[in-house]
């Protein structure tokens, strides 16, 4: 571990000389700085808080940290779940929602140019305006696209159009030392050497400073629908998943989740949505699948064959969402999942592993059956169409660190059965500074090495996010 120096007076008007009137010290800086939307992790305020706006403005900061030897966070708009913007270290953090300009479209190749703090649903929006669509979806939209691009975020949309990583064409990026660089090219294929842009894409901000992205979009579809499928349990509903991609379905998304959560997320945003009860059978479970095309007319084949498949399988019934206000209400309730168990639940903690999608109904079978030996409740939903699974524990009653302790031996055990079916411990939240310990004991010494010699590589004053992905 380096050991840092503190941040002097002398240090705070270097860098008001490099972002004059940004420089907030002291009871003025945010408090919401001091940790990300997973506050079990932590919380420590920084020393320095900056909200930059441009790249030369990232550049001399760092510089003037990496001379000091000053740890520096960078945050986006902080609805992280691993705690990876929370500055455990103090120094500096590096603010980069006010970076949160759309650039410029290039409609011929298909990318646009954004600064990383533009929000993901800015970008969705305006690139609708513009007859396209930027395809990664994760579930929370007022995350900064900065951040999805430092965690390789994923979303409902993976099933079909892939992850973050799939659509980053070039990033300019601050090193540490605080030179600039750019990686990647406008091209969609390329052969040139090491992959530096793809390091860069899910190292968490401990390798560079993201100031500028540069991204592919696709035609928008013409013609959206979702089938809501209730089923009378969850066993049912996770089977019927693969037989999905074995009749040669193409989902936009596939998503499955239990009455229960649903149930909460309806409280919250004050609407029902999902019916509970058909034909005198009580719904237990959903799948919530989307198709998009060129035309309706294309889409009603498939739904029609997609409905008797599913009838088939052991849905309740089928029921089409395939205007915008039918999308809109089902697709909030499940964008809400996680706000509506933040409000009912004073402590909570999650993992988002990912298994084979053969493996999801064995997977929740043993969550099931393991999580009747602790006193916290569990909840969970999926991306089933890609085998990422979003697990909380819950409690409103128990001491914190009956908790901690309990969370951390139940965590240990789903992540090592996750390993054992093919898995993976995180599937788009990241490793941050939480799930540390978790990542050495799923990759081995040998691994780990390895990505402790390319931070080193890239930071070898361990300056940038320290404490995060791998313990140095």
């Amino acid at each position: 571990m380096a050991n840092y120096n503190a941040v002097t007076p002398e240090i705070i008007a270097e860098l008001e000389k490099v972002a004059p009137g940004k420089v907030v010290t002291g009871k003025d800086i945010n408090p919401d700085y001091s940790h990300d939307e997973m506050p079990v992790y932590g919380k420590k305020m920084p020393d320095v808080s900056i909200d930059v706006t441009s790249t030369e403005e990232v550049a001399g900061i760092v510089k003037v940290c990496y001379e000091h030897n000053i740890p520096v966070t960078t945050r986006g708009a902080g609805t992280g779940l691993v705690g990876g913007c929370t500055p455990i270290h103090g120094g500096v953090v590096l603010c980069t929602a006010k970076m949160n300009k759309i650039l410029s479209y290039d409609l011929e190749d298909f990318v646009v140019t954004v600064q990383p703090g533009v929000l993901l649903q800015q970008l969705a929006d305006d690139a609708l305006k513009h007859g396209c669509m930027y395809p990664p979806d994760p579930g929370e939209k007022l995350a900064t696209l900065g951040g999805n691009v430092s965690t390789n975020a994923g979303g409902m949309r993976a099933v079909k159009y892939g992850t973050t990583r799939e659509y980053v064409r070039s990033m300019t990026v601050v090193l540490p030392n605080g030179e600039v660089t750019k990686f990647g090219a406008t091209v969609s294929k390329t052969s040139s050497g090491y992959s530096l842009l793809n390091l860069i894409i899910g190292s968490e901000g401990t390798l560079g400073i993201v100031t500028e992205i540069t991204l592919k979009l696709i035609p928008a579809p013409q013609a959206t629908v979702s089938l809501m499928a209730p089923f009378e349990n969850l066993d049912a509903c996770i089977s019927t998943v693969p037989k999905i991609f074995q009749h040669h379905f193409q989902p936009q998304a596939l998503e499955f989740f239990e009455k229960e959560i649903l149930v909460t997320s309806e409280k919250y945003l004050g609407k029902e949505t999902f019916p509970k009860k058909l034909g005198g059978t009580d719904v237990g479970a959903y799948l919530l699948i989307t198709f998009d095309g060129n035309s309706m007319d294309e889409l009603d084949s498939i739904v029609e064959k997609a409905s008797e498949m599913l009838v088939e399988e052991g849905a309740l019934d089928v029921l089409v969402a395939d205007t915008a206000p039918k999308l809109k209400d089902i697709w909030a309730a499940r964008s809400s999942f996680l706000d509506g168990i933040n409000e009912q639940f004073k402590l909570v903690d999650e993992c988002d592993v990912v298994v084979p999608v053969s493996k999801i109904a064995p997977y929740v079978e043993y969550v099931d059956e393991i999580k009747r030996k602790y006193e916290f409740g569990v909840k969970y939903f999926g991306h089933a169409g890609d085998g990422n699974l979003h697990i909380y524990t819950c409690s409103n009653d128990m001491p914190v660190d009956k908790f901690n302790k309990q969370t951390e031996e139940f965590l240990s055990a789903i992540y090592a059965k996750a390993q054992g079916f093919g898995g993976q411990i995180s599937g788009e939240h990241g490793i941050g500074f939480g799930k540390i310990h978790f990542l050495e004991e799923a990759l081995g010494p040998v691994n780990i090495g390895l990505m402790k010699g390319i931070k080193k590589a890239f930071d070898p004053k361990l300056i940038l996010n320290p404490g995060k992905v791998v313990s140095l």
